[in-house]
Protein backbone atom coordinates (compact mmCIF):
# COMPACT_ATOMS: atom_id res chain seq x y z
CA UNK A 1 0.00 0.00 0.00
CA UNK A 2 1.23 3.59 -0.73
CA UNK A 3 0.38 6.97 -0.93
CA UNK A 4 -0.47 6.76 -4.31
CA UNK A 5 -2.67 4.01 -4.17
CA UNK A 6 -4.58 6.11 -1.60
CA UNK A 7 -4.94 9.37 -3.53
CA UNK A 8 -6.38 7.15 -6.01
CA UNK A 9 -9.35 5.98 -4.00
CA UNK A 10 -9.92 9.75 -2.88
CA UNK A 11 -9.89 10.96 -6.46
CA UNK A 12 -12.16 8.50 -7.76
CA UNK A 13 -15.07 9.49 -5.63
CA UNK A 14 -14.11 13.27 -6.15
CA UNK A 15 -13.96 12.54 -10.01
CA UNK A 16 -17.14 10.84 -10.02
CA UNK A 17 -15.39 7.70 -10.84
CA UNK A 18 -14.30 8.91 -13.74
CA UNK A 19 -10.56 7.23 -14.72
CA UNK A 20 -9.63 9.72 -16.87
CA UNK A 21 -10.36 12.73 -15.15
CA UNK A 22 -8.36 10.90 -12.24
CA UNK A 23 -5.45 10.23 -14.05
CA UNK A 24 -5.08 13.59 -15.43
CA UNK A 25 -5.81 15.06 -12.08
CA UNK A 26 -2.52 12.80 -10.76
CA UNK A 27 -0.34 13.40 -13.55
CA UNK A 28 -0.31 9.41 -14.24
CA UNK A 29 -2.04 7.08 -17.30
CA UNK A 30 -5.57 5.16 -16.68
CA UNK A 31 -4.00 2.14 -16.93
CA UNK A 32 -1.99 2.85 -14.30
CA UNK A 33 -4.39 3.97 -12.36
CA UNK A 34 -6.43 0.73 -12.62
CA UNK A 35 -3.40 -1.51 -11.88
CA UNK A 36 -2.92 0.62 -8.76
CA UNK A 37 -6.80 -0.07 -8.02
CA UNK A 38 -6.40 -3.91 -8.85
CA UNK A 39 -2.98 -3.74 -6.93
CA UNK A 40 -4.39 -2.59 -3.76
CA UNK A 41 -7.65 -4.43 -3.89
CA UNK A 42 -5.48 -8.12 -4.25
CA UNK A 43 -3.50 -7.13 -1.14
CA UNK A 44 -6.66 -5.93 0.89
CA UNK A 45 -8.45 -8.89 -0.39
CA UNK A 46 -11.96 -7.16 -0.78
CA UNK A 47 -13.12 -5.09 -3.70
CA UNK A 48 -13.64 -1.56 -3.23
CA UNK A 49 -15.43 -0.32 -5.53
CA UNK A 50 -19.01 -1.31 -7.54
CA UNK A 51 -18.35 -2.22 -11.05
CA UNK A 52 -20.74 -2.53 -14.07
CA UNK A 53 -18.32 -4.05 -16.78
CA UNK A 54 -15.12 -2.42 -16.83
CA UNK A 55 -16.39 1.03 -15.49
CA UNK A 56 -16.52 1.86 -11.78
CA UNK A 57 -19.75 3.04 -10.10
CA UNK A 58 -19.37 3.37 -6.92
CA UNK A 59 -17.69 2.29 -4.03
CA UNK A 60 -18.69 -1.17 -2.06
CA UNK A 61 -19.27 -0.66 2.06
CA UNK A 62 -15.80 -1.64 2.33
CA UNK A 63 -14.87 0.50 0.13
CA UNK A 64 -16.61 3.70 1.72
CA UNK A 65 -15.31 2.42 5.02
CA UNK A 66 -11.83 2.62 3.54
CA UNK A 67 -12.87 6.34 2.26
CA UNK A 68 -12.95 7.60 5.53
CA UNK A 69 -9.60 6.19 6.46
CA UNK A 70 -7.72 7.79 3.33
CA UNK A 71 -9.20 10.86 3.86
CA UNK A 72 -7.73 11.28 7.61
CA UNK A 73 -4.86 9.71 6.36
CA UNK A 74 -3.94 12.31 3.52
CA UNK A 75 -4.79 15.16 5.24
CA UNK A 76 -2.38 13.88 8.47
CA UNK A 77 -0.37 13.60 5.70
CA UNK A 78 -0.69 16.96 4.24
CA UNK A 79 -0.46 18.28 8.18
CA UNK A 80 3.00 17.47 8.66
CA UNK A 81 4.41 18.58 5.71
CA UNK A 82 2.58 22.04 7.00
CA UNK A 83 4.12 21.19 11.00
CA UNK A 84 7.53 20.72 9.39
CA UNK A 85 6.96 24.16 6.97
CA UNK A 86 6.03 25.91 10.52
CA UNK A 87 9.32 25.18 12.32
CA UNK A 88 11.30 25.64 9.11
CA UNK A 89 10.01 28.49 7.41
CA UNK A 90 8.14 30.48 9.91
CA UNK A 91 8.02 33.73 7.97
CA UNK A 92 7.56 31.88 4.37
CA UNK A 93 5.32 29.47 2.95
CA UNK A 94 1.58 29.61 1.01
CA UNK A 95 -1.65 30.60 2.10
CA UNK A 96 -4.74 30.19 0.13
CA UNK A 97 -8.22 31.90 0.36
CA UNK A 98 -11.10 31.08 -1.24
CA UNK A 99 -13.48 33.76 -1.59
CA UNK A 100 -16.50 35.90 -3.73
CA UNK A 101 -15.91 38.78 -5.69
CA UNK A 102 -17.44 40.65 -3.42
CA UNK A 103 -14.59 39.93 -0.36
CA UNK A 104 -12.10 40.26 -2.71
CA UNK A 105 -13.31 43.40 -3.92
CA UNK A 106 -14.82 45.53 -1.36
CA UNK A 107 -13.90 43.76 1.98
CA UNK A 108 -10.42 42.29 1.92
CA UNK A 109 -7.87 44.62 0.32
CA UNK A 110 -7.50 46.02 3.17
CA UNK A 111 -7.09 42.98 5.51
CA UNK A 112 -4.16 41.55 2.87
CA UNK A 113 -2.01 45.14 2.58
CA UNK A 114 -1.97 44.51 6.50
CA UNK A 115 -0.68 41.01 5.98
CA UNK A 116 1.46 41.32 3.52
CA UNK A 117 3.01 44.29 5.63
CA UNK A 118 3.60 41.59 8.32
CA UNK A 119 4.38 38.94 6.31
CA UNK A 120 6.52 39.78 2.97
CA UNK A 121 7.52 36.40 2.26
CA UNK A 122 4.19 34.76 2.11
CA UNK A 123 2.68 34.15 -1.06
CA UNK A 124 -1.09 34.73 -0.93
CA UNK A 125 -3.18 33.04 -3.39
CA UNK A 126 -6.48 34.75 -4.07
CA UNK A 127 -9.47 32.41 -5.77
CA UNK A 128 -12.49 33.84 -6.62
CA UNK A 129 -15.71 31.87 -7.20
CA UNK A 130 -19.42 30.43 -6.03
CA UNK A 131 -19.89 29.66 -2.86
CA UNK A 132 -20.75 26.46 -3.69
CA UNK A 133 -16.94 26.32 -5.45
CA UNK A 134 -15.65 27.81 -2.44
CA UNK A 135 -17.02 24.74 -0.09
CA UNK A 136 -15.38 22.78 -3.04
CA UNK A 137 -11.78 23.99 -2.66
CA UNK A 138 -12.35 23.84 1.19
CA UNK A 139 -13.31 20.14 1.25
CA UNK A 140 -10.87 19.22 -0.99
CA UNK A 141 -8.03 20.93 0.32
CA UNK A 142 -7.40 22.97 -2.41
CA UNK A 143 -7.56 26.33 -0.20
CA UNK A 144 -6.83 27.36 3.47
CA UNK A 145 -9.67 29.43 4.12
CA UNK A 146 -13.10 30.55 3.03
CA UNK A 147 -14.52 33.47 2.95
CA UNK A 148 -18.18 33.94 1.85
CA UNK A 149 -21.88 35.36 3.14
CA UNK A 150 -23.97 31.68 1.80
CA UNK A 151 -23.14 28.07 2.31
CA UNK A 152 -19.78 27.95 4.58
CA UNK A 153 -22.13 27.82 7.91
CA UNK A 154 -23.75 24.18 7.71
CA UNK A 155 -21.15 21.46 6.15
CA UNK A 156 -20.03 19.19 8.71
CA UNK A 157 -16.12 19.24 7.12
CA UNK A 158 -15.90 22.56 8.17
CA UNK A 159 -16.26 24.85 10.80
CA UNK A 160 -16.92 28.30 10.22
CA UNK A 161 -16.52 31.95 12.61
CA UNK A 162 -18.96 34.85 11.70
CA UNK A 163 -16.68 37.77 10.20
CA UNK A 164 -19.16 40.77 9.86
CA UNK A 165 -22.99 41.81 9.34
CA UNK A 166 -24.23 44.13 6.54
CA UNK A 167 -26.90 44.76 4.43
CA UNK A 168 -28.11 45.27 0.97
CA UNK A 169 -28.45 49.11 -0.49
CA UNK A 170 -31.01 50.16 -3.39
CA UNK A 171 -29.12 52.52 -5.98
CA UNK A 172 -30.99 54.22 -8.40
CA UNK A 173 -29.39 56.56 -11.34
CA UNK A 174 -29.32 60.34 -10.92
CA UNK A 175 -32.89 62.23 -11.35
CA UNK A 176 -34.73 59.06 -10.46
CA UNK A 177 -37.95 59.41 -9.41
CA UNK A 178 -37.32 56.76 -6.15
CA UNK A 179 -35.35 59.98 -5.13
CA UNK A 180 -37.96 61.81 -4.30
CA UNK A 181 -40.13 58.97 -1.88
CA UNK A 182 -39.25 59.95 1.95
CA UNK A 183 -39.49 56.16 3.11
CA UNK A 184 -38.80 53.86 0.20
CA UNK A 185 -40.87 50.41 0.20
CA UNK A 186 -40.58 47.20 -1.37
CA UNK A 187 -43.85 48.05 -3.03
CA UNK A 188 -41.96 51.14 -4.79
CA UNK A 189 -39.18 49.47 -5.52
CA UNK A 190 -41.31 46.68 -7.35
CA UNK A 191 -42.84 49.20 -9.91
CA UNK A 192 -39.10 49.29 -11.77
CA UNK A 193 -37.56 46.40 -12.95
CA UNK A 194 -34.64 45.26 -10.50
CA UNK A 195 -31.17 44.34 -11.51
CA UNK A 196 -29.54 42.71 -8.80
CA UNK A 197 -27.12 39.73 -8.15
CA UNK A 198 -27.51 35.75 -9.09
CA UNK A 199 -29.33 32.96 -6.76
CA UNK A 200 -27.07 31.93 -4.61
CA UNK A 201 -24.77 35.16 -4.06
CA UNK A 202 -23.73 38.09 -2.14
CA UNK A 203 -27.39 37.51 -0.25
CA UNK A 204 -29.55 36.80 -3.31
CA UNK A 205 -31.57 34.69 -0.42
CA UNK A 206 -32.21 38.01 1.62
CA UNK A 207 -33.61 39.85 -1.14
CA UNK A 208 -36.12 37.01 -2.38
CA UNK A 209 -37.18 36.84 1.27
CA UNK A 210 -37.84 40.47 1.72
CA UNK A 211 -39.95 40.35 -1.25
CA UNK A 212 -42.28 37.25 -0.69
CA UNK A 213 -42.61 38.19 2.88
CA UNK A 214 -44.56 41.15 1.78
CA UNK A 215 -46.04 39.14 -1.29
CA UNK A 216 -44.88 41.54 -3.56
CA UNK A 217 -43.85 39.86 -7.36
CA UNK A 218 -40.67 41.78 -8.02
CA UNK A 219 -39.39 42.12 -11.68
CA UNK A 220 -35.58 40.65 -11.92
CA UNK A 221 -34.82 41.88 -15.07
CA UNK A 222 -31.15 41.00 -14.84
CA UNK A 223 -28.71 39.09 -12.37
CA UNK A 224 -25.40 39.00 -12.37
CA UNK A 225 -22.42 37.87 -10.50
CA UNK A 226 -20.70 41.08 -8.74
CA UNK A 227 -21.73 44.27 -8.25
CA UNK A 228 -19.92 46.55 -10.07
CA UNK A 229 -21.87 44.67 -13.26
CA UNK A 230 -24.82 45.58 -11.75
CA UNK A 231 -23.83 49.48 -10.76
CA UNK A 232 -22.58 49.56 -14.77
CA UNK A 233 -26.43 48.55 -15.95
CA UNK A 234 -28.11 50.76 -13.35
CA UNK A 235 -26.02 53.57 -14.70
CA UNK A 236 -27.54 52.69 -17.88
CA UNK A 237 -31.08 53.03 -16.51
CA UNK A 238 -31.93 49.02 -17.06
CA UNK A 239 -33.34 48.88 -13.67
CA UNK A 240 -33.28 49.83 -9.98
CA UNK A 241 -30.41 48.31 -8.37
CA UNK A 242 -29.82 45.95 -5.00
CA UNK A 243 -26.08 45.96 -4.31
CA UNK A 244 -24.04 44.84 -0.94
CA UNK A 245 -23.90 48.72 0.83
CA UNK A 246 -20.14 48.19 0.96
CA UNK A 247 -20.18 48.11 -2.73
CA UNK A 248 -21.39 51.68 -3.08
CA UNK A 249 -18.72 54.61 -2.84
CA UNK A 250 -20.15 58.16 -3.18
CA UNK A 251 -16.63 59.38 -4.38
CA UNK A 252 -16.27 56.59 -7.14
CA UNK A 253 -20.31 55.74 -7.61
CA UNK A 254 -20.98 59.41 -9.05
CA UNK A 255 -23.92 58.66 -11.43
CA UNK A 256 -25.33 56.80 -8.80
CA UNK A 257 -28.06 57.89 -5.95
CA UNK A 258 -28.00 55.61 -2.34
CA UNK A 259 -31.46 55.00 -1.08
CA UNK A 260 -31.86 54.85 2.15
CA UNK A 261 -33.08 50.69 2.45
CA UNK A 262 -31.57 49.74 5.76
CA UNK A 263 -35.37 48.92 7.02
CA UNK A 264 -36.11 47.03 3.99
CA UNK A 265 -33.64 43.80 4.31
CA UNK A 266 -32.34 41.98 6.81
CA UNK A 267 -28.39 41.56 8.12
CA UNK A 268 -26.55 38.74 6.43
CA UNK A 269 -23.19 37.53 7.71
CA UNK A 270 -20.38 37.17 6.11
CA UNK A 271 -18.11 33.84 7.78
CA UNK A 272 -14.79 32.53 7.45
CA UNK A 273 -14.60 28.93 7.71
CA UNK A 274 -11.34 26.21 7.81
CA UNK A 275 -11.34 22.40 7.04
CA UNK A 276 -11.76 20.43 10.59
CA UNK A 277 -8.17 18.75 11.33
CA UNK A 278 -6.01 21.08 8.97
CA UNK A 279 -3.34 21.89 10.28
CA UNK A 280 -2.81 25.79 10.20
CA UNK A 281 0.32 27.99 9.91
CA UNK A 282 1.00 30.83 12.55
CA UNK A 283 0.30 33.30 9.33
CA UNK A 284 -2.95 31.94 8.52
CA UNK A 285 -4.11 32.34 12.23
CA UNK A 286 -3.08 35.83 12.24
CA UNK A 287 -4.89 36.17 8.85
CA UNK A 288 -8.51 35.37 10.40
CA UNK A 289 -7.61 37.67 13.05
CA UNK A 290 -6.83 40.72 11.16
CA UNK A 291 -10.38 40.06 9.88
CA UNK A 292 -11.77 39.33 13.00
CA UNK A 293 -9.47 40.98 15.98
CA UNK A 294 -12.10 39.69 18.82
CA UNK A 295 -11.51 36.39 17.88
CA UNK A 296 -9.18 34.50 20.37
CA UNK A 297 -6.42 31.76 18.84
CA UNK A 298 -7.22 29.59 21.54
CA UNK A 299 -11.05 29.26 20.61
CA UNK A 300 -9.89 28.70 16.45
CA UNK A 301 -7.62 26.42 17.40
CA UNK A 302 -10.00 24.23 19.77
CA UNK A 303 -12.73 24.60 17.01
CA UNK A 304 -10.42 22.97 14.63
CA UNK A 305 -8.88 20.46 16.42
CA UNK A 306 -12.33 19.03 17.55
Amino acid sequence: MNFQQLRIIRETVRRNFNLTEVANHLFTSQSGVSKHIKDLEDELGVELYIRKGKRLTGLTEPGKEMLKIVERMLLDANNIKRLAEHYSQQDTGKLTIATTHTQARYVLPEVITQFKQRYPKVHLKLHQGSPDEIVKMMIEGEADIGIATEALGNIPELVSFAYYHWQHAVIVPKEHPLIKQQKLTLADIAEYPIVTYHEGFTGRATIDKAFLKQHIDADIAMSALDADVIKSYVELGLGVGIVAAMAYDAERDIKLTLLDSSHLFEQNITKIAVRKGHYMRQFAYDFIQLCVPDLPEEAMVAAITQ
